[in-house]
C-alpha cells in the first residue's frame, strides 16, 4: 500500500503563492490517480483537485480554477499542487489521497480514495 507525506504548506500573504508536494513509496505510483482536498477549521474535507495516473486529466473545483495547478511527476513519486493567488478563505489543513481503481465519477469524494497524508497547514493571512 502507498504511503503518502506531504511537504510545503505555511503562512503566506493573501495574493501570495505556495507549492505543495506529496511524496508517495509505491514502485506503482504510476498506477494512482491523485488528490488534493483540504479541510477548514470546523468544516468538512473538501475537494480541490484531482489529476490521472498519466497526468493527462485533471480536475478541479471552482473556488481555485484558474489559480491552482495540479501536476505530477512519476518518476519522482510525486505529486504537485502550485497555488497561486491565495486568498484567506484558501486557510486550511491540505491532505494529499491516492486512488487505487481510478475510473469512478466519484472523484470528488473522500471514499472513493484509499490512502491519505498525514496533511500540510496553509495559512493565508488578509
Amino acid at each position: 500500500q502507498v504511503q503518502l507525506v506531504e511537504s510545503g504548506g505555511g503562512l503566506v500573504q493573501a495574493g501570495g503563492s505556495l507549492r505543495l508536494s506529496c511524496a508517495a513509496s509505491a514502485r506503482t505510483f504510476n498506477n494512482y490517480a491523485m488528490a488534493w482536498f483540504r479541510q477548514a477549521p470546523g468544516l468538512g474535507r473538501e475537494f480541490v483537485a484531482r489529476i490521472s495516473s498519466n497526468g493527462v486529466i485533471t480536475y478541479y473545483t471552482d473556488s481555485v480554477k484558474g489559480r491552482f495547478t495540479i501536476s505530477r511527476v512519476n518518476a519522482r513519486n510525486t505529486v504537485y499542487l502550485q497555488m497561486n493567488s491565495l486568498k484567506p478563505e484558501d486557510t486550511a489543513v491540505y491532505y494529499c489521497a491516492a486512488d487505487s481503481t481510478p475510473g469512478s465519477s466519484n472523484y470528488r469524494m473522500e471514499v472513493e480514495y484509499d490512502t491519505w497524508g498525514q496533511g500540510t497547514q496553509v495559512t493565508v493571512s488578509s
